[in-house]
């Protein structure tokens, strides 16, 4: 019998792991949200440093279009940083916490594009921000 089978699939589906409900998806969504916040120290910085560009957003002025080029790139890096932790968990589920080269360049190309993506987003940062700085300071 083919492993894929429908009745197979039948046989071994788990209902518990199906949301009948929207709010039981909202849950297990949160439960996510707030179990990366707790596990993920790099997820906690990504925000802390958030804050910096949101400050000087406010105190340099920025137009609404920049402020949802910030906010975009700001959650780019955190959604980044989900996918990384994603890639990290599944790696080490199949692995067993065990050594293999192919699991080390999966979790080092997730965290390269989290790298990435930060960087691209301090490129853009610093094309809205130099500007208003160098007009105040010159």
């Amino acid at each position: 019998m083919h492993m894929d089978s429908k009745e197979n699939r039948k046989k071994y589906r788990h209902d518990s792991w199906k949301n009948k409900r929207f709010f039981d998806s909202a849950k297990h969504a949160w439960e996510g949200v707030t179990t990366i916040w707790r596990e993920e120290r790099n997820l906690r910085n990504h925000f802390g440093l958030g804050i910096f560009p949101i400050l000087a957003g406010l105190l340099l002025g920025i137009s609404k279009v920049e402020w949802m080029i910030i906010v975009l790139c700001i959650f780019l890096v955190v959604i980044m940083e989900f996918l990384n932790t994603i890639i990290e968990t599944v790696v080490d589920m199949v692995t067993d916490y065990n050594y293999h080269p192919l699991a080390k360049k999966a979790k080092d190309i997730a965290a390269g594009a989290v790298l990435v993506t930060a960087v691209f987003t301090l490129v853009i940062a610093s094309i809205i921000f130099i500007p208003r700085i160098v007009e105040i300071l010159f």
